[in-house]
């Protein structure tokens, strides 16, 4: 049931954008009643969250390119093409613009705690190889990356490419390694 739910709503963020999507209408494109989708869900929001993260999370894979600034490069040049598609403008949108909620923020918060689990391993390699110190903050370096390109995406509306991902990755890579700011406390 819910990956039928998850699926009309994808359809529907790529059909017509986030704010076309009514529940009576993912309702009757995934089989389900209105009821259950209320029930499991409570708000057109949550749900909406709900489909639009777990779809990211598949869509956005943890690369292995042998280093740190490989992976860097390439998680953040895969972003920004997702965040130019439909679905991935949709969830920026979405969770920049929906009332918040406790199940906005739990949704949130698991969101970005299981994307930072994903990234462990990445984070790992590269301490292992000396790319990184072994103090260093992880989620800090990850949102180094990934800011200026929300940034620019949500706000400024300012083009993003695969160089300026590079930029990002050796800027993220530098603040991590010299800054004691981005370095975890002891």
């Amino acid at each position: 049931m819910r990956d039928a739910v998850h699926q009309a709503v994808l359809e529907m963020v790529i059909e017509g954008g986030v704010d076309k999507i009514g529940i009576p209408e993912i309702s009757r494109r995934a089989g389900v009643r209105d009821s259950t989708i209320y029930r499991r869900w409570q708000t057109r929001e949550n749900l909406v969250v709900d489909a639009l993260l777990a779809a990211s999370q598949r869509t956005l894979r943890v690369p292995d390119t042998g280093t740190l600034h490989g992976d860097l490069s390439t998680f953040a040049s895969e972003l920004i093409d997702y965040l130019n598609t439909p679905l991935g403008d949709g969830l920026t949108r979405t969770l920049a613009y929906i009332p918040e909620s406790e199940a906005t923020r739990q949704a949130r918060e698991t969101f970005w705690a299981s994307r930072f689990q994903e990234i462990l391993p990445m984070l790992a390699r590269a301490t292992e190889r000396g790319e990184l110190p072994a103090d260093a903050d992880g989620r800090a370096l990850m949102e180094l990356l990934v800011a200026p390109i929300h940034f620019r995406h949500l706000l400024t509306r300012q083009p993003a490419d695969h160089a300026f991902a590079e930029r990002l990755a050796t800027a993220a890579i530098q603040a991590v390694q010299t800054a004691p700011g981005v370095r975890s406390s002891p």
